[in-house]
Protein backbone atom coordinates (compact mmCIF):
# COMPACT_ATOMS: atom_id res chain seq x y z
CA UNK A 1 0.00 0.00 0.00
CA UNK A 2 1.36 3.44 -0.94
CA UNK A 3 2.19 5.93 1.78
CA UNK A 4 0.06 9.05 2.20
CA UNK A 5 3.00 11.15 1.00
CA UNK A 6 3.22 9.14 -2.23
CA UNK A 7 -0.52 9.21 -2.81
CA UNK A 8 -0.60 12.98 -2.39
CA UNK A 9 2.45 13.43 -4.61
CA UNK A 10 0.74 11.50 -7.39
CA UNK A 11 -2.44 13.56 -7.04
CA UNK A 12 -0.67 16.93 -7.06
CA UNK A 13 1.84 15.88 -9.74
CA UNK A 14 -0.97 15.14 -12.18
CA UNK A 15 -2.30 18.69 -11.92
CA UNK A 16 1.16 20.27 -12.05
CA UNK A 17 2.47 18.34 -15.06
CA UNK A 18 0.25 20.00 -17.66
CA UNK A 19 2.79 22.83 -17.82
CA UNK A 20 5.27 20.60 -19.66
CA UNK A 21 2.94 19.54 -22.45
CA UNK A 22 0.41 22.36 -22.93
CA UNK A 23 1.12 24.16 -26.23
CA UNK A 24 -0.01 27.42 -24.66
CA UNK A 25 2.92 27.37 -22.22
CA UNK A 26 5.47 26.86 -24.98
CA UNK A 27 3.78 29.47 -27.16
CA UNK A 28 3.96 32.05 -24.38
CA UNK A 29 7.57 31.12 -23.69
CA UNK A 30 8.38 31.56 -27.36
CA UNK A 31 6.57 34.89 -27.36
CA UNK A 32 8.93 36.30 -24.71
CA UNK A 33 12.00 34.93 -26.50
CA UNK A 34 12.67 31.32 -25.42
CA UNK A 35 13.71 28.88 -28.13
CA UNK A 36 12.65 25.24 -28.25
CA UNK A 37 11.26 22.72 -25.77
CA UNK A 38 14.33 22.29 -23.56
CA UNK A 39 15.09 25.97 -23.11
CA UNK A 40 11.45 26.45 -22.18
CA UNK A 41 11.62 23.53 -19.74
CA UNK A 42 14.80 24.51 -17.91
CA UNK A 43 14.25 28.28 -17.90
CA UNK A 44 10.63 28.21 -16.77
CA UNK A 45 11.29 25.70 -14.02
CA UNK A 46 14.35 27.43 -12.56
CA UNK A 47 13.25 31.04 -13.19
CA UNK A 48 12.21 31.71 -9.54
CA UNK A 49 15.91 31.48 -8.60
CA UNK A 50 16.88 34.25 -11.01
CA UNK A 51 19.40 34.13 -13.91
CA UNK A 52 21.49 31.34 -12.39
CA UNK A 53 24.50 29.77 -14.09
CA UNK A 54 24.49 26.29 -15.68
CA UNK A 55 26.28 24.72 -12.72
CA UNK A 56 23.39 25.62 -10.40
CA UNK A 57 20.89 24.11 -12.82
CA UNK A 58 22.99 20.96 -13.17
CA UNK A 59 23.05 20.49 -9.39
CA UNK A 60 19.25 20.76 -9.19
CA UNK A 61 18.39 18.96 -12.45
CA UNK A 62 20.80 16.08 -11.79
CA UNK A 63 18.74 13.78 -14.01
CA UNK A 64 19.74 15.62 -17.20
CA UNK A 65 23.09 15.60 -18.98
CA UNK A 66 25.05 18.87 -18.56
CA UNK A 67 25.28 19.21 -22.35
CA UNK A 68 21.48 19.33 -22.58
CA UNK A 69 21.27 21.98 -19.89
CA UNK A 70 24.08 24.10 -21.37
CA UNK A 71 22.27 24.33 -24.69
CA UNK A 72 19.58 26.25 -22.82
CA UNK A 73 21.26 27.94 -19.86
CA UNK A 74 22.58 30.66 -19.63
CA UNK A 75 21.42 31.62 -23.16
CA UNK A 76 17.81 31.79 -21.97
CA UNK A 77 18.58 34.80 -19.77
CA UNK A 78 19.81 36.68 -22.81
CA UNK A 79 16.45 36.23 -24.53
CA UNK A 80 14.13 36.95 -21.60
CA UNK A 81 14.33 37.92 -17.94
CA UNK A 82 13.28 35.37 -15.31
CA UNK A 83 10.34 37.61 -14.41
CA UNK A 84 9.11 37.71 -18.00
CA UNK A 85 9.51 33.94 -18.25
CA UNK A 86 7.47 33.39 -15.09
CA UNK A 87 4.73 35.72 -16.27
CA UNK A 88 4.60 33.84 -19.56
CA UNK A 89 4.31 30.50 -17.75
CA UNK A 90 1.33 31.64 -15.70
CA UNK A 91 -0.37 33.19 -18.72
CA UNK A 92 0.11 29.93 -20.62
CA UNK A 93 -1.15 27.83 -17.70
CA UNK A 94 -4.21 30.04 -17.34
CA UNK A 95 -5.06 29.42 -20.99
CA UNK A 96 -4.23 25.70 -20.87
CA UNK A 97 -6.24 24.94 -17.72
CA UNK A 98 -9.26 26.82 -19.04
CA UNK A 99 -9.06 24.82 -22.27
CA UNK A 100 -8.61 21.45 -20.56
CA UNK A 101 -11.06 21.91 -17.71
CA UNK A 102 -13.78 23.94 -19.40
CA UNK A 103 -16.52 24.98 -16.97
CA UNK A 104 -14.83 22.95 -14.20
CA UNK A 105 -12.09 25.61 -14.02
CA UNK A 106 -14.37 27.88 -11.98
CA UNK A 107 -16.02 25.11 -9.96
CA UNK A 108 -16.35 24.71 -6.22
CA UNK A 109 -14.15 21.60 -6.49
CA UNK A 110 -11.23 23.61 -7.85
CA UNK A 111 -11.73 26.29 -5.19
CA UNK A 112 -11.78 23.74 -2.37
CA UNK A 113 -8.73 21.93 -3.72
CA UNK A 114 -6.86 25.23 -4.07
CA UNK A 115 -7.60 26.22 -0.48
CA UNK A 116 -6.46 22.84 0.86
CA UNK A 117 -3.25 22.82 -1.18
CA UNK A 118 -2.44 26.31 0.07
CA UNK A 119 -2.91 25.11 3.64
CA UNK A 120 -0.58 22.15 3.00
CA UNK A 121 2.13 24.40 1.55
CA UNK A 122 2.00 26.69 4.59
CA UNK A 123 2.98 23.72 6.79
CA UNK A 124 6.22 22.92 4.93
CA UNK A 125 9.74 23.43 6.21
CA UNK A 126 11.72 23.76 3.00
CA UNK A 127 15.24 23.62 4.41
CA UNK A 128 17.59 22.33 1.73
CA UNK A 129 14.93 22.21 -0.99
CA UNK A 130 16.11 25.01 -3.25
CA UNK A 131 13.57 24.84 -6.07
CA UNK A 132 10.76 24.57 -3.52
CA UNK A 133 12.05 27.66 -1.75
CA UNK A 134 12.22 29.61 -5.00
CA UNK A 135 8.69 28.73 -6.06
CA UNK A 136 7.32 29.20 -2.56
CA UNK A 137 8.74 32.73 -2.45
CA UNK A 138 6.56 33.79 -5.39
CA UNK A 139 3.22 35.51 -4.73
CA UNK A 140 0.12 33.36 -4.92
CA UNK A 141 -2.06 33.96 -7.99
CA UNK A 142 -5.60 35.26 -7.56
CA UNK A 143 -7.63 32.76 -9.60
CA UNK A 144 -8.36 29.43 -7.83
CA UNK A 145 -7.28 27.26 -10.79
CA UNK A 146 -3.89 29.02 -10.81
CA UNK A 147 -3.66 28.94 -7.01
CA UNK A 148 -4.10 25.19 -7.30
CA UNK A 149 -1.47 24.89 -10.01
CA UNK A 150 0.99 27.09 -8.15
CA UNK A 151 0.48 25.10 -4.94
CA UNK A 152 0.89 21.77 -6.72
CA UNK A 153 4.08 23.07 -8.31
CA UNK A 154 5.49 24.17 -4.94
CA UNK A 155 4.61 20.77 -3.45
CA UNK A 156 6.13 18.98 -6.42
CA UNK A 157 9.40 20.84 -6.13
CA UNK A 158 9.55 20.03 -2.42
CA UNK A 159 9.33 16.34 -3.23
CA UNK A 160 11.91 16.65 -6.02
CA UNK A 161 14.30 18.17 -3.48
CA UNK A 162 13.65 15.32 -1.07
CA UNK A 163 14.32 12.83 -3.86
CA UNK A 164 17.60 14.52 -4.75
CA UNK A 165 18.75 14.26 -1.13
CA UNK A 166 17.80 10.56 -1.01
CA UNK A 167 19.73 9.84 -4.20
CA UNK A 168 22.77 11.69 -2.88
CA UNK A 169 22.71 9.61 0.30
CA UNK A 170 22.89 6.46 -1.85
CA UNK A 171 25.80 8.06 -3.74
CA UNK A 172 24.11 7.93 -7.14
CA UNK A 173 24.88 10.60 -9.72
CA UNK A 174 22.60 11.64 -12.57
CA UNK A 175 23.18 8.83 -15.08
CA UNK A 176 23.36 6.20 -12.32
CA UNK A 177 20.04 7.45 -10.96
CA UNK A 178 18.13 7.03 -14.20
CA UNK A 179 19.90 3.80 -15.18
CA UNK A 180 18.94 2.16 -11.87
CA UNK A 181 15.39 3.47 -12.15
CA UNK A 182 15.12 1.79 -15.54
CA UNK A 183 16.81 -1.38 -14.22
CA UNK A 184 14.14 -1.90 -11.55
CA UNK A 185 11.42 -1.31 -14.17
CA UNK A 186 10.29 2.04 -12.83
CA UNK A 187 11.06 3.98 -16.01
CA UNK A 188 11.35 3.34 -19.76
CA UNK A 189 14.78 2.89 -21.33
CA UNK A 190 14.10 5.95 -23.52
CA UNK A 191 14.66 8.16 -20.51
CA UNK A 192 18.38 7.38 -20.24
CA UNK A 193 19.47 8.93 -23.52
CA UNK A 194 16.49 10.23 -25.47
CA UNK A 195 15.07 12.32 -22.61
CA UNK A 196 17.93 12.80 -20.15
CA UNK A 197 20.52 13.13 -22.91
CA UNK A 198 23.33 10.94 -21.55
CA UNK A 199 25.90 9.88 -24.15
CA UNK A 200 26.98 6.31 -24.92
CA UNK A 201 30.30 6.87 -23.14
CA UNK A 202 28.66 8.26 -19.99
CA UNK A 203 26.12 5.43 -19.91
CA UNK A 204 28.91 2.84 -20.23
CA UNK A 205 30.97 4.50 -17.49
CA UNK A 206 27.95 4.70 -15.17
CA UNK A 207 27.05 1.07 -15.87
CA UNK A 208 30.57 -0.09 -14.96
CA UNK A 209 30.41 1.88 -11.70
CA UNK A 210 27.04 0.33 -10.87
CA UNK A 211 28.46 -3.15 -11.50
CA UNK A 212 31.36 -2.35 -9.18
CA UNK A 213 28.83 -1.09 -6.63
CA UNK A 214 26.97 -4.39 -6.92
CA UNK A 215 23.77 -2.82 -8.22
CA UNK A 216 23.96 -4.32 -11.74
CA UNK A 217 25.09 -7.76 -12.83
CA UNK A 218 27.27 -8.52 -15.87
CA UNK A 219 24.22 -8.42 -18.14
CA UNK A 220 23.23 -4.99 -16.84
CA UNK A 221 20.24 -6.30 -14.90
CA UNK A 222 19.30 -5.03 -11.45
CA UNK A 223 20.63 -7.06 -8.52
CA UNK A 224 18.93 -7.45 -5.16
CA UNK A 225 21.15 -4.61 -3.91
CA UNK A 226 19.75 -2.38 -6.63
CA UNK A 227 16.15 -3.18 -5.75
CA UNK A 228 16.89 -2.65 -2.07
CA UNK A 229 18.70 0.63 -2.74
CA UNK A 230 15.94 2.00 -4.92
CA UNK A 231 13.40 1.02 -2.25
CA UNK A 232 15.43 2.93 0.35
CA UNK A 233 15.46 5.97 -1.91
CA UNK A 234 11.69 5.98 -2.32
CA UNK A 235 11.08 5.30 1.38
CA UNK A 236 13.36 8.15 2.47
CA UNK A 237 11.83 10.49 -0.10
CA UNK A 238 8.37 9.70 1.29
CA UNK A 239 9.56 10.20 4.85
CA UNK A 240 11.08 13.62 4.13
CA UNK A 241 7.99 14.63 2.18
CA UNK A 242 5.42 13.46 4.72
CA UNK A 243 5.38 15.99 7.55
CA UNK A 244 3.08 18.57 5.96
CA UNK A 245 0.64 15.88 4.87
CA UNK A 246 0.62 14.41 8.37
CA UNK A 247 -0.07 17.84 9.81
CA UNK A 248 -2.85 18.41 7.29
CA UNK A 249 -4.57 15.27 8.57
CA UNK A 250 -5.99 12.11 7.06
CA UNK A 251 -9.45 13.53 6.41
CA UNK A 252 -8.17 16.60 4.56
CA UNK A 253 -5.71 14.48 2.55
CA UNK A 254 -8.47 12.10 1.49
CA UNK A 255 -10.72 15.01 0.51
CA UNK A 256 -7.95 16.63 -1.54
CA UNK A 257 -7.04 13.35 -3.24
CA UNK A 258 -10.70 12.85 -4.18
CA UNK A 259 -11.07 16.39 -5.51
CA UNK A 260 -7.86 16.18 -7.52
CA UNK A 261 -8.81 12.75 -8.82
CA UNK A 262 -11.96 14.18 -10.36
CA UNK A 263 -10.18 17.26 -11.71
CA UNK A 264 -7.19 15.35 -13.06
CA UNK A 265 -9.44 13.00 -15.02
CA UNK A 266 -9.87 15.89 -17.46
CA UNK A 267 -6.11 16.33 -17.97
CA UNK A 268 -3.62 14.42 -20.17
CA UNK A 269 -1.66 11.45 -18.85
CA UNK A 270 1.57 12.13 -16.99
CA UNK A 271 4.65 10.63 -18.64
CA UNK A 272 6.24 9.99 -15.24
CA UNK A 273 3.31 8.28 -13.52
CA UNK A 274 1.70 6.77 -16.61
CA UNK A 275 4.82 5.89 -18.58
CA UNK A 276 3.76 2.25 -19.01
CA UNK A 277 0.73 3.46 -20.97
CA UNK A 278 2.66 6.04 -22.98
CA UNK A 279 5.86 4.26 -23.99
CA UNK A 280 6.00 1.07 -26.08
CA UNK A 281 6.64 -2.08 -24.07
CA UNK A 282 10.36 -2.79 -23.71
CA UNK A 283 10.97 -6.55 -23.59
CA UNK A 284 14.59 -6.01 -22.50
CA UNK A 285 13.53 -4.78 -19.07
CA UNK A 286 13.14 -7.13 -16.10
Amino acid sequence: MSSVARQMWEATERYHQLCYWAPEVREEGTRVGLKGFWMNYFATRVAPLGPVNPEVVESLFFYYAPERIRRAIPDAWGYATPQAILEARYIGMDQALKRELGSLVSSEEVLQAAETVKTAVEKIDGTGRTLFTGWNALPWPDEPHLVLWHGCTVLREHRSGCHLIALAIEELDGPQSVITQVAVNEAPTEWIQHEAGWSDDIVLEATIKLRDKGWLDEQGHATSSCYEGRARIEKLTDQMNAQHWTQLGTEKCEQLASLLGAINSHLPKDDQLDWREIYPKDDTQN
